[in-house]
């Protein structure tokens, strides 16, 4: 039996509206956090800020990140998150550098589109074990006061 891999990603809030910033994923129908597997010799947080990065375009700070811990995701796999309030851009500025082959050969980016969610509106654009973590085994609100009182 094969080790679980985790897949490390960042929750992008915005207290303001108490909205997520969520990526499409291409060729699919939900939405997701910005997140993906480390590389080999990066923590988890070196490998959630890239992820980030290449998934957004967007440059976070390191020391504003909040470490949520690990979830269980699926089956094979782990979710180890990280949290941080950013400003409310405009999410049409957003642009994913990380591409995947499609079934037609085709390179295309992971994530195709980007929207701030209402945390309501969570369940209704993520996949079912997404949604779990971010509705059950978190709560969105509580993870907004933690990161407002460790931000200050």
């Amino acid at each position: 039996m094969s080790a679980k891999s985790t897949s490390c990603g960042v929750l992008l809030l915005n207290p303001e509206h108490d909205e997520l910033l969520l990526c499409h994923a291409t060729g699919a129908a939900h939405w997701d956090v910005p997140k993906g597997l480390g590389e080999p010799g990066e923590t988890p947080r070196e490998a959630a800020l890239r992820e980030t990065f290449e998934e957004t375009g967007l440059r976070l700070v390191p020391e504003r990140l909040i470490d949520l811990g690990v979830f269980g995701y699926r089956p094979g796999k782990d979710l180890h998150l990280f949290a941080t309030v950013i400003e409310r851009i405009d999410p049409a500025s957003c642009v994913c550098t990380s591409l995947f082959c499609d079934s037609h050969g085709r390179m295309r980016p992971e994530a195709d589109r980007f929207e701030w969610t209402p945390f309501e509106r969570v369940p209704q654009r993520c996949a079912r074990n997404m949604t779990a973590v971010l509705t059950h085994k978190l709560s969105l609100a509580d993870v907004v006061a933690r990161a407002r009182a460790e931000t200050r």
